[in-house]
C-alpha cells in the first residue's frame, strides 16, 4: 500500500512538472505554438531554465498532500522533483 502511494505521488510529480513546463511555455514562449516555443528555447539555451521554472509547480503538489496527511504521497512529488533536477542537469551539461 505504501509502495502504491509512493508511485502515485511520483506520477503526479512528474505530470506537475510537464504541466508546470507547458504553462511556462504558453507565458514565457517567443513562438506562434507550443513546437516553436520549444524549439527556440532549444536554440536559444534556455530550455533547462524552462523546465526548472515549470517544476515550481510540484510545490503545490507538494504542500497540497502534506496538508491532507499524506506524507507518502509528498515523499513521491519529491522523488518527482529530484528526478526532474537530475534530468535537467544531464540535459544542460550535454
Amino acid at each position: 500500500m505504501k509502495n502504491k502511494e509512493l508511485v502515485i505521488g511520483i506520477v503526479i510529480g512528474l505530470i506537475t512538472s510537464a504541466v508546470g513546463l507547458l504553462l511556462t511555455l504558453l507565458f514565457f514562449g517567443k513562438g506562434n505554438s507550443l513546437n516553436d516555443s520549444l524549439q527556440i528555447a532549444f536554440n536559444r539555451g534556455v530550455f533547462t531554465k524552462l523546465v526548472s521554472m515549470g517544476a515550481m509547480l510540484n510545490l503545490a503538489a507538494f504542500f497540497l498532500f502534506l496538508k491532507k496527511n499524506q506524507d507518502t504521497r509528498a515523499q513521491g512529488v519529491l522523488i518527482a522533483t529530484v528526478i526532474v533536477a537530475i534530468i535537467t542537469l544531464i540535459i544542460r551539461f550535454i
